[in-house]
Formats: structure tokens, sequence, C-alpha cells
């Protein structure tokens, strides 16, 4: 028989490696936070690391002081709202038929829309469409390209497929329709998979960037992301002035630091509430496939 301390040895370094882990990944986006609230003295003499010095908000004052950056985060909240409404919906209309064994030519759909997961008309080509259709400087050329990630869809239907097929026959026999089946049976039992997904529609909204570049040229309608690279990229010594003195109050990297931070806090701030059905709606629509 091993003595206590021995036997405890296991667990003291796996906590020590799960702690060595969780430093080694928390410390850039902690430091990040840290740099964004200090000084520009304290950041330019490398000062800062685990805690703010010489707090300051000068660099969030500065981003937001033209009222650009409220506008760009409005837009990109109405953009992330609607394109994820858009995606849920058109992600389980596609699923839900092509889980059903009964559905005529099933595999060969399948097939189709998988071709177009590994196979893309490429960039200018998608432009040509959209400009012919006059969606050009309008959201829906961000919308309607966008309105399905096959890879989601694929999962979603492995989810469905998981599903026990003796609810949906009962339902049937009472008499209830398959939009009846579908609305009140299968998605209240999908609620995990659909809230993993609603989060990868979500983050992948708020960070879109490129295609807000190629369709979007009226300045009011950019999203954040494309607004904070142009005000990081246009940062100048006017900017980084106070009103009134010469002296530079404000470094490039607290600029930085602070639209970083006013990209992710958003999300970090929905990812609570989304976690409890994230990691079971991954598991759970990754088990057939």
């Amino acid at each position: 028989m091993r003595p206590r301390g021995l036997a405890r040895m296991p667990g003291i370094v796996n906590s020590v490696l799960l702690g060595l882990c969780a430093y080694v990944t928390l410390f850039p986006f902690v430091n990040i936070i840290m740099v964004s609230f200090s000084s520009s003295r304290a950041i330019t003499s490398g000062e800062v690391f685990m805690w703010p010095v010489e707090f300051n908000l000068e660099a969030y004052m500065k981003l937001f002081k033209d009222g650009q950056l409220l506008i760009a985060m409005r837009n990109t909240i109405w953009i992330t709202c609607i394109g994820v409404v858009f995606n849920i919906v058109m992600t389980i209309m596609a699923a839900y038929p092509l889980s059903k064994s009964r559905l005529r030519g099933r595999k060969p759909l399948s097939m189709i829309i998988l071709f177009t997961m590994l196979f893309s008309g490429g960039m200018i080509p998608n432009f040509l469409v959209v400009n012919e259709l006059g969606l050009v400087n309008t959201y829906w050329a961000l919308w309607l390209p966008g309105l399905m990630s096959v890879y989601n869809m694929f999962v979603m239907k492995s989810f469905f497929e998981s599903l026990p097929e003796e609810l949906e026959e009962s339902a049937s026999i009472d008499g209830a329709s398959s939009l009846t089946i579908l609305w009140r049976i299968v998605l209240p039992l999908s609620k995990p998979v659909i809230a993993a997904l609603t989060l990868f529609y979500a983050v992948g909204w708020w960070n879109s960037y490129m295609n807000v570049l190629i369709y979007i040229r009226s300045t009011d309608k950019l999203s954040l992301m494309v607004k904070l690279y142009q005000m990081i990229a246009l940062v100048s010594p006017e900017l980084l002035r106070g009103e009134g003195v010469s002296e530079v109050l404000i470094t490039p990297e607290g600029i930085r630091a602070a639209a970083i931070v006013i990209a992710i806090t958003p999300i970090l701030c929905v990812y609570p509430f989304l976690q409890k059905h994230f990691i079971k709606g991954v598991l759970l629509g990754s088990i057939k496939g």
C-alpha cells in the first residue's frame, strides 16, 4: 500500500499541468486587457504584465470619440443577428429532410451539397454574380451568399439522425404534419446543437471582414472589424495626442489593445449563456456522420 502522500501525487501533477496550461492560454488575453488600460509610459517601458499600470481610459476614449465605432458596432450587431437567423433557418430546412431515409435522391443531393463545400467558384465569379443582382453596398450581399455552412448542416443532419424515429412515428399517427413534428418535437430536442451552431455562426458574422471590404462601400455601413482595422491602420500622431498638448498620451500598442478588447468582448458576454448547450451540441452532432 502506497503512502498517502504518494497517492496524491498524480492529482497534484495534473493540477499543476492544468494550471500551467490555463496560464499559458489566458496570459496573452489578460495582458492585452491590461495594456489597453495602461498609460503610454508604462506600455513603452514594458511594465505592464498582469495588471494595469497608471490606469487610464484614453485609448477607448480616442476610439469612441467621433462615434463612428458605435455606428460600426450597431451595423455588426444587425449583420450578426439577421445573418444568424437566416443561417439557422436554412440549416434546419436543409438538414431535416436529408436526415430522412425516405427522401428520394437523398444521397445524390448530399453529394451535391458536399461538393459545394470542397469547391467554389472563387472571389471574382462571386463578385460578378452579386454585382449583376444589384446587391453591392447592401447587407444582402453578405447574407445571401452565406445563407448556410455545409459543414454545420451536416453536423445538424447527424444530430437529427440520432433522434429516435419512434417519436416522429407516434406523432404522425396522431395526425401531426411534418412541419408540426419539426416545430413541436424535433426542434425542442435540438436546442443543444442549435445553440452550438448559433455560436459558430455568430462568431463568423461578428468577425466578418473580407466580404464587407469587398461588397460594402458606404462608410456608414461598415462592420466593426473593418472600422477597427481602418482606425488602427490610420493611427496618426494627431490621433495619439491629447487635446491642447503636444505630448503623445497614447501609443499605437494601446490603441490596438483597446480595439482587440472591443472586438472580442460581445462574444465573450454571449458565450456563457450558450456554454451549457455548446459542448453537448457539438458532441451529439458529431456522433453520426
